[in-house]
């Protein structure tokens, strides 16, 4: 039996530019981390500490869905888990340092997995469904579409100007 589980995080960085101690200009990163599926969040300035919660939230999804295996299995199951777990750890500092060196390089390369994703998924969507089977678009529908992406766009530029609002301070 095949159990499938998600988790997505969403990391989100403030830089915070100051004079030190001893009057010279300084800088410190601080992040917040949000598990999307319980929305839990926490901050923090290290970014072992977001590991950590990204580590906590996968060995619950983990330990969550190997309770009916025997003993046997769930070690297997852990032990492969924790490698992945491992990887995350070694790989995240690097990843994050890349992209606060080169946040456009980075933005590049998400880009281009995202530009994957989209291709697979079309790919396969493609495969599912019958063209012939779908129907032109009516201008009350076009019309309909386009109001609804305007309101979208208007609400999120509102949200935009919050969270610049609430950054300033």
């Amino acid at each position: 039996m095949s159990t499938n589980q998600s988790a997505s995080f969403m990391i989100r960085f403030t830089q915070k530019i100051f004079d030190n101690e001893d009057g010279k200009p300084d800088v410190q990163w601080r992040g917040k981390i949000s598990h999307v599926q319980s929305g839990e969040n926490k901050g923090f300035v290290d970014f072992a500490k977001a590991v950590d919660f990204m580590q906590e939230k996968l060995e619950f999804i983990t330990a969550s869905t190997i309770s009916d295996k025997t003993e046997e299995e769930q070690d297997g199951i852990l032990s492969k888990s924790f490698d992945l777990l491992k990887k995350i750890k070694d790989n995240a500092p690097k990843l994050v340092m890349d992209t606060i060196k080169d946040p456009m390089g980075q933005v590049s390369n998400i880009k281009d997995q995202i530009e994957e994703q989209i291709k697979d998924v079309g790919d396969e969507i493609s495969q599912k469904i019958e063209i012939d089977n779908l129907r032109m678009v009516s201008k009350s529908d076009y019309k309909d579409m386009v109001a609804i992406m305007q309101k979208m766009s208007t609400q999120i530029e509102q949200l935009s100007q919050k969270v610049d609002a609430l950054e300033k301070k």
